[in-house]
């Protein structure tokens, strides 16, 4: 296999199918961080708590490690190939057409259930400063002003992006300072804590048990995805290469300090029994430190950091729409660009879907939210360990080519290390009830993409599609 050239995986680009190339790498590092920085931390940390009591801080160390040894493989491959399809195409060329099909459609459906998530929690928080209006009617103007924001040449959509992700990075670290002074007691009126909360308050640092930590690690996994999007997006850029290798350093290390050290805020400066953590946990800790009108600017910085991944995930859900339709694992239509390079068609698709959340909005307006929390963890670990298998599989080839421009570090031990540590998250969360069952969901979906994977592969053999890739039976093609 190592003697084979790598197929890029783009055709001959036709008039109206070439996206914009005007995102610099400013613009997809802080994408990478808006779309990872969402409901996962605002919100779905309170739910990790809940779950797991003090030991939240082992799902979030865990998982963080796993995630940056995944960064670090998929920016090896994303700097010597870059694509919009990013970890598909790796699939597809490492693995088989089938894979990069089902790694594509699995990760855009887990986009639109984020869509519904974010679009949620915002929609709940801005409901409480205008009670009069149904919750459903403020998802409609955030999902109708999004739109108008994706439809928009890409430069436009990343600087809009860059300062939207900038004020909740602003406020995260000045959360972590602020956090610091409460629990060592150096704020006005305050009393160091020490580690009393995080000891349980006599219930133990892990008060659910294992358990409860298999628990926690389907909402850290959802709070970890996101980041991913610096591969997506770099292939819009001048310099992609460049790009991937900048933003995916960048964006590891922040990411590791903001959610670690969010989240050791959290409960070292409350008991995790407290509900109002569970509901609002940033709120929650500024609350207690008693500082005027912080816990309600906070709300506002929330909402922004909502509507922020918002956005970044429209992008990311186009795109891989886009890319795997360029591929013919999708509608043709979806590949129509407009004038300005924006995928239209894909961002009008993405759109409906977020417009369907609203629906759900007024059908499930309490519900919905831990619903869709719960409902897209376990997707990300199967896109983990193809990422994975995928960069074990290319190495050899890039290699030999001389395309690395950033390496996977102790190959090929760290990535299988990395899939020995997946397999055991899943062994874990095994021995969860709620945790099964999300892993059998998402087996059940996984299967169902995988079928109609071979659907879509007889119809373009008995069409005489031009693109050949599936004529080989499901291997990669080469040229």
């Amino acid at each position: 296999m190592a003697s084979e050239p790598v197929d890029q995986g783009e055709k001959a680009d036709s008039p109206g199918s070439v996206l914009g190339n005007g995102l610099k790498v400013r613009h997809i590092t802080m994408m990478g961080l808006g779309s990872a920085i969402g409901a996962g931390l605002f919100l779905g940390s309170g739910q990790g708590i809940k779950e797991a009591g003090p030991a939240v801080l082992l799902s979030y160390v865990i998982a963080g490690i796993i995630v940056i040894f995944v960064m670090r493989m998929l920016g090896e491959m994303g700097s010597a190939i870059p694509s919009s399809g990013s970890f598909a195409e790796y699939a597809r060329m490492g693995i088989g057409n089938w894979a990069g099909f089902t790694m594509g459609w699995i990760y855009w459906a887990m986009l639109i259930m984020v869509l519904g998530a974010e679009i949620t929690g915002a929609s709940q928080i801005v409901q409480g400063w205008l009670p009069g209006v149904p919750q459903w009617v403020i998802a409609l103007v955030f999902v109708t002003f999004f739109a108008v924001v994706n439809l928009s040449k890409v430069a436009n959509f990343g600087e809009f992006e860059f300062w939207f992700a900038a004020i909740k990075v602003t406020v995260i670290v000045a959360f972590i300072i602020l956090g610091v002074l409460l629990v060592f007691g150096l704020l006005p009126g305050t009393d160091p804590v020490g580690l009393v909360h995080l000891r349980g308050d006599g219930d133990g640092f892990m008060p659910n048990g294992i358990g409860g930590v298999a628990a926690g690690l389907l909402v850290v996994a959802f709070a970890f995805g996101g980041i991913e999007i610096v591969t997506i997006a770099a292939a819009e850029s001048a310099e992609p290469e460049r790009g991937i290798v900048i933003a995916v350093r960048n964006v590891i290390w922040r990411i590791g300090i903001f959610y670690v050290g969010s989240v050791a805020i959290m409960v070292l400066a409350l008991p995790w029994t407290s509900s109002v953590l569970h509901e609002s946990p940033f709120v929650a800790v500024l609350d207690e430190a008693a500082i005027p009108l912080a816990s309600g600017f906070m709300e506002l910085v929330v909402v922004i950091a909502l509507l922020s991944a918002f956005n970044a995930n429209i992008y990311g859900s186009t795109r891989m729409a886009f890319a795997l339709a360029k591929r013919g694992d999708g509608p043709r239509a979806l590949t129509q660009v407009a004038p300005n390079g924006t995928p239209r068609t894909a961002v009008l698709v993405s759109v409906f879907f977020a417009f369907v959340a609203v629906l759900l909005n007024w059908l499930l307006p309490d519900e919905l939210l831990s619903l869709l929390l719960n409902a897209v963890g376990s997707v990300l670990l199967v896109v983990w360990i193809f990422v994975c298998v995928s960069q074990l599989r290319l190495r050899p080839i890039l290699v030999a080519e001389n395309k690395l421009k950033l390496k996977m570090w102790l190959f090929p031990y760290l990535t299988w290390a990395t899939l020995a540590g997946l397999g055991g998250l899943i062994a874990l969360m095994l021995t969860n009830e709620t945790a099964r069952n999300q892993l059998i969901s998402t087996f059940v979906l996984f299967l169902i993409i995988i079928a109609l994977s071979q659907v879509n592969a007889r119809w373009r053999r008995n069409h005489h599609h031009p693109d050949s890739a599936y004529a080989d039976n499901g291997k990669s093609s080469r040229p």
